[in-house]
């Protein structure tokens, strides 16, 4: 889960508004992160939607160089810090591409009780962990848009049960 660090780190305080206003790139922590100025992510679990608005919460398409690995992902957080979501795929993001999912998790906390909490299967059974096809990438305004699917499993007692979760996203610079 190598974006687990960075959903709790990306909020929106008033530097980044600052530097998502400003009319160079966007980068918040290091080269090729960009917190996204508009736009919305969309994921779908069981018979649920939920949507981040780039707008009001805190969604990035992050780059992370670990040695010879190389990353790429998206990690959102919504304003309310009640709900997080990342995934990622080994390599390097370009437009048109279809890569197999390295990572993702989804965090929803409500008012009372304890947080649900949703992790990449780690079935052995399981050969497809998921897709994340990114149809564009860094072309004009636009910051990222494809689709994904993966699955994940809720954490808890019990015996596991594993859910696909398909989701769209859209994301500009500017």
């Amino acid at each position: 889960m190598l974006l687990s660090g960075v959903i709790v780190s990306c909020q929106k305080d008033q530097e980044i508004k600052d530097a998502a206003s400003d009319k160079s790139d966007t980068t918040f922590t290091a080269p090729d992160n960009y917190l996204a100025a508009k736009g919305t992510l969309k994921i779908t679990l069981q018979d649920s939607t939920y949507s981040f608005d780039a707008a009001t919460d805190s969604i990035a398409f992050v780059n992370v160089h670990n040695g010879n690995n190389q990353y790429f992902g998206i990690t959102a957080i919504n304003k309310a810090h009640n709900m997080s979501f990342g995934i990622s795929s080994s390599g390097y993001a370009l437009s048109n591409i279809n890569t197999n999912v390295a990572g993702s998790q989804f965090i929803l906390k409500p008012d009372k009780g304890d947080a649900d909490q949703y992790a990449l299967t780690d079935s052995a059974s399981a050969q497809d962990y998921g897709k994340i096809n990114l149809s564009a990438y860094k072309q004009d305004s636009v910051l990222a848009k494809g689709t994904f699917y993966t699955y994940l499993v809720k954490a808890g007692l019990g015996k596991p049960t594993t859910y696909k979760v398909k989701g769209t996203f859209s994301l500009r610079l500017k």
